[in-house]
């Protein structure tokens, strides 16, 4: 049976025009912007290439940068989907006290990415296999911002004789998300949201275009690139998986720690007015129950500044780290009460 057509229905051959050419104008941009967006990384990280170096852990490669000399190391662990350079204005002081160490974790920075799951406890195994084949001896001092407070207090329950201190900046708690007001879980689902479409449009060059980058080309080179991206969303969607990781570690006995927390005048700012107080304040108690992991354990408020202290305040958790430093130092000196 032949189709039947309306002899009266308008043919249209310039519809199918514009949407081909809309289509071959898609095509080409795209292209373009992957073009524009691989040049562009190329040519970053040519003139502003990784300090230290990368080393082998079983089939792909992590970057880590030590400076200065001494024991203990001071082991610098980032916040989710943060790389070795949020510590640029940390690592420096600390350099004048003893070795220190900064490093990407797989996915991110100038690190290789990792076939196994993205949460604390592969994180641990991850950084404990770097610092062994970098040939870092131990114990060492960790040292964790935010969601970096998950994975240096389970290397501490993993390792638990490679460690001698411990310095939580601002850390995640496992219970947050419980604790939190509950609007604040919405908030999350469209914080997942937006970093998903970064991980879209990095390919094409489209956070690069609108500058969500930034002009510190050194950070461009260490952060705007694809697989950053994708490391940083894959982390953000196990962090409740993290979070439970890190439930499950114990105290850290005498363990020297020193736990630094922003000022509660200097609440996160992209949270709506009606969220700061309840927010801020269960955060501040959670920091609190944080310095109780150890029986010398310590909180400090760092005035003036936001989440990123080792940026606001990086003066403050230089002496939050000089001050485990010399503690770690004073109970191994000869003479010493155990």
């Amino acid at each position: 049976m032949s189709a039947i057509t309306n002899p009266h229905a308008p043919h249209r051959p310039w519809l199918r025009i514009i949407v081909r050419c809309l289509l071959l104008l898609t095509i080409f941009l795209a292209i373009v912007g992957f073009l524009f967006e691989n040049i562009s990384e190329t040519r970053e990280q040519r003139f502003n290439p990784a300090p230290g170096r990368r080393v082998d852990i079983g089939g792909y490669n992590l970057h880590i940068d030590c400076t200065g000399q001494g024991s203990p190391v001071v082991v610098l662990d980032a916040g989710l989907g943060d790389s070795y350079i949020s510590w640029r204005k940390v690592q420096p002081g600390i350099a004048k006290v003893t070795e220190v160490c900064s490093y990407d974790r797989a996915g991110l920075g100038f690190s290789d990415s990792s076939p196994h799951p993205r949460t604390s406890g592969v994180f641990a195994e991850e950084l404990h296999t770097l610092l062994h084949n970098a040939g870092i001896a131990g114990p060492v001092i960790l040292v964790g911002h935010s969601m970096g407070g998950y994975d240096v207090r389970l290397f501490a329950s993993l390792y638990r004789n490679e460690v001698a201190g411990m310095v939580l900046v601002d850390a995640s708690h496992p219970e947050q998300q419980k604790r939190f007001p509950p609007a604040l879980n919405d908030l999350d689902a469209t914080w997942i949201r937006e970093e998903e479409f970064l991980e879209f449009a990095t390919p094409f060059g489209i956070p690069r275009l609108l500058g969500f980058c930034g002009h510190d080309v050194e950070v461009r080179a260490a952060e705007c690139n694809f697989h950053s991206a994708r490391e940083g969303v894959t982390e953000l969607k196990a962090a409740p998986e993290s979070a439970a990781q890190a439930a499950t570690t114990g105290s850290l006995g005498d363990m020297p720690l020193v736990v630094l927390s922003h000022d509660p005048g200097t609440p996160q700012p992209d949270l709506p007015d009606d969220l700061v107080k309840p927010t801020n304040d269960a955060w501040q108690q959670m920091q609190t129950e944080l310095a109780k992991l150890s029986t010398r354990g310590t909180q400090v408020i760092a005035k003036n500044s936001g989440h990123y202290i080792q940026l606001d305040r990086p003066d403050v958790v230089i002496e939050g780290i000089r001050s485990v430093v010399e503690q770690v130092r004073a109970s191994s000196a000869p003479g010493s009460q155990p």
